[in-house]
């Protein structure tokens, strides 16, 4: 997510703390959140990815290894 959208999702803030919003930017606000949230996540995610796990008997398996069998076994 770029500056922009940072610098726009404060404004929306505080000017729904100050005067209030519109309808139309109201929804603004709550895309923009989301998006900021998706971005959060990924980022987490491509974190998370780069982290491996010690396992009891010594072998390393890597969390990415770890997330994608749990997201097989869901489906």
């Amino acid at each position: 997510m770029d500056d922009k959208k940072i610098a726009r999702i404060n404004e929306l803030y505080h000017k729904s703390k100050g005067e209030g919003l519109t309808d139309e930017e109201k929804l603004e606000q709550q895309i923009l959140r989301q998006e900021y949230l998706d971005s959060i996540r990924n980022n987490m995610k491509a974190t998370l990815d780069n982290v491996s796990i010690k396992n009891p008997d010594g072998s390393i398996t890597p969390l990415k290894l770890v997330r994608e069998r749990n997201e097989n076994a869901k489906v």
